[in-house]
C-alpha cells in the first residue's frame, strides 16, 4: 500500500486527487494541505511515502516545503512529486535543485498520475525524464558550459559513472542506457547509485540539474 499526502491550496484540485487516490487500489491518502506549512506538519507526523506537491501556493510555497520536508525526514524520506500547470516552470526546477524526485502536469490522465506515484515510491526518480530534460536545458542555457571532459566536481566520478551521468541527463532510461553501454539494467542502477552517493545526491533529478550545471551535458548537446 502506497501511503500519500496530497498538497495543493485549490480546493477542487485537492479533492479530485484524493478521490482519484482512494478509488484505486494500493493507495491510501494519509493526509490533505492546502499550503507548505501544514505539508510540512503533516509529512512529519503521517510519514507519507510519496508526497504530491503543488508549487505555487500562498505562504509557504512547493520548494521551500519540498526541502524542509525531506532535511527533516528522520529515516527513509518520502519521495516528492511535484504538480504543475506548465512544464517549463523555473518553479519546477528550483523543486527538482530541492530534491524532489521529479514533475507531473495538472493535466496529465489519471492513469498517468497513478502510475507517476507508483514510479516514484519504486525508486525511479525522475518520471518524465525527456520533459524534464527539456526544462533542464531551459534553464541551464545560463549556465557556461566548462569545456572540460570531466567538469569540476565530478573528477570522484569513474569513466563509466561519467558515461552514465551524461546519457541520464540526456532523458535516457536505464534500459536505453544499458543498451547504449552494452551493460546490464542492474549494472547501470548501480553505476547511477553509486554516482549519487560520491555526489551526496538525493534523486535522479538532482543528479540530472547537476550535469547541465556543472557543463557535462550542455543544452542541444
Amino acid at each position: 500500500m502506497t501511503r500519500v499526502l496530497v498538497v495543493d491550496d485549490q480546493f477542487l484540485i485537492r479533492a479530485g486527487l484524493v478521490g482519484l487516490l482512494e478509488a484505486a487500489p494500493g493507495f491510501e491518502v494519509v493526509g490533505e494541505a492546502g499550503d507548505g506549512e501544514e505539508a510540512v506538519r503533516l509529512a512529519a507526523e503521517t510519514r507519507p511515502d510519496v508526497v504530491l506537491m503543488d508549487i505555487r501556493m500562498p505562504g509557504v510555497n512547493g520548494i521551500e516545503a519540498t526541502g524542509r520536508i525531506l532535511a527533516q525526514a528522520a529515516e527513509r524520506p518520502p519521495r516528492i512529486l511535484v504538480l504543475t500547470t506548465f512544464d517549463l516552470d523555473e518553479y519546477v526546477y528550483g523543486a527538482l535543485r530541492a530534491g524532489a524526485s521529479g514533475f507531473l502536469l495538472k493535466d496529465s490522465g489519471p492513469e498517468r498520475l497513478l502510475a507517476a506515484v507508483t514510479a516514484v515510491e519504486g525508486g525511479d526518480a525522475l518520471f518524465a525524464p525527456s520533459v524534464t530534460r527539456r526544462l533542464v536545458e531551459a534553464f541551464a542555457r545560463q549556465q557556461a558550459p566548462s569545456g572540460t571532459d570531466s567538469p569540476p566536481g565530478l573528477d570522484v566520478l569513474t569513466t563509466r559513472e561519467v558515461e552514465v551521468l551524461k546519457l541520464t541527463a540526456r532523458g535516457l532510461s536505464n534500459l536505453e542506457i544499458a543498451d547504449r553501454l552494452y551493460i546490464s539494467e542492474a549494472t547501470v542502477k548501480t553505476h547511477l547509485n553509486r554516482t549519487m552517493t560520491k555526489l551526496d545526491l538525493g534523486s535522479r533529478a538532482q543528479a540530472v540539474v547537476l550535469a547541465y550545471e556543472t557543463g557535462l551535458v550542455t543544452p542541444g548537446g
